[in-house]
């Protein structure tokens, strides 16, 4: 049995992401809905920016796939929290914001898709170096819903007034 413990690095920064992943669900429908909420964002936006970092303290040595990643991670979270915090989401800030935080999103959920595929015997079995066709294909249809997201997020939530929601 697989068992994630928070005190190794390891366990802390999976938790991170599974958190981050699960607010990043509610954040991104608000955004669909053309709300903000303020709880979820919070959250998403803190715990997705702790995996970004705590990925970079694990040992290796060169530049790796997930370093470039997080990097973009890192940039997004970054834009999205001015657009939000700095910027107050006021004039084309709000549509910023949707783009920002919808795509980070996508990025939490492609390297899921990556670790299932590594970590998970079925799925490791079908594309054991993640450049076979399943592989490929569950990220092109990962890619194609967050892209759709991203556009209908942008609509919804970038332009409207402000709508904040407590939930």
């Amino acid at each position: 049995m697989f068992v994630l413990d928070p005190t190794t690095l390891v366990g802390f920064h999976t938790w991170l992401s599974i958190i981050a992943i699960v607010a990043g669900i509610p954040m991104t429908a608000a955004l669909l809905k053309g709300h903000l909420s303020q709880r979820w964002n919070g959250v998403y936006l803190s715990t997705s920016a702790a995996t970004d970092i705590t990925g970079y303290v694990f040992p290796f040595s060169g530049v790796l796939p997930s370093h470039i990643v997080g990097a973009i991670s890192l940039l997004l979270l970054a834009i999205a929290a001015v657009a939000l915090y700095g910027k107050g989401l006021r004039g084309g800030w709000r549509r910023t914001y949707a783009i920002t935080a919808v795509l980070s999103f996508y990025l939490l959920i492609f390297v899921l898709i990556a670790q299932l595929f590594l970590k998970v015997t079925v799925l490791h079995t079908m594309a054991p170096t993640q450049s076979e066709p399943p592989f490929a294909i569950a990220q092109g249809i990962v890619l194609a819903i967050f892209l759709a997201l991203t556009v209908l997020a942008t609509r919804r939530f970038g332009n409207g007034v402000a709508a904040l929601r407590s939930a």
